[in-house]
């Protein structure tokens, strides 16, 4: 495994069970070449994890696990498709609970569970979304502080231009990560 120029050699990982109280022990062995003391490899090794969970999740809960057509233009375009849905997923979900990551396989059956009916009267459209999940209180909850947020949005869009809209959008999907949820500003994009 290589990462950044860092080698790390996963040697074993074995489970040894006491039969008394049943306590299970899990020994993980890292070798590598580094110098840096042993806080600083961890977090790397974990750093390096939680950037390939992201590609697993993509490539086993997504469908970027191969294609079967010899046609290279439509393998990139459903591969840029995948990529986009995947995006605006993640965007949507992050929205929705900023606090932390979902994957797909938990957030799909958790965000997708509601029947939806648009009802129009004058000027206004509402959609009513019905949930028969086990956690429609927590989904609704979510759903509203989203809407709450994206009306607010709404309210000052004439004021910004669409990047200023995105750069707030944004600062809110990434407000776990912003420190003291500073707002993202165009110039940082620039």
């Amino acid at each position: 495994m290589v990462l950044s120029g860092y080698r790390f050699s996963f040697l074993s990982r074995f489970c040894v069970l006491s039969i008394d109280n049943i306590k299970a022990y899990e020994y993980s062995v890292l070798v590598t070449s580094l110098d840096n003391n042993v806080v600083s490899i961890m977090n790397h090794y974990r750093n390096r994890a939680d950037c390939e969970n992201n590609f697993d999740e993509i490539k086993n809960q997504w469908g970027w696990d191969g294609y079967v057509t010899k046609d290279l233009a439509r393998c990139r375009m459903l591969a840029r498709m995948v990529a986009l849905i995947y995006n605006w997923w993640t965007l949507y979900v992050r929205l929705s609970n900023p606090d932390s990551h979902k994957e797909s396989i938990t957030s799909r059956p958790l965000l997708m569970s509601s029947i939806g009916k648009l009802t129009e009267s004058g000027n206004q459209k509402k959609i009513k979304l019905t949930s028969q999940h086990r956690l429609m209180n927590k989904i609704a909850e979510l759903q509203n502080q989203l809407c709450g947020f994206l009306d607010s949005i709404k309210n000052i869009a004439p004021q910004l231009s669409p990047i200023q809209a995105w750069c707030r959008i944004l600062t809110k999907a990434v407000s776990k990560f912003a420190p003291e949820h500073k707002l993202l500003f165009v110039d940082e994009f620039t």
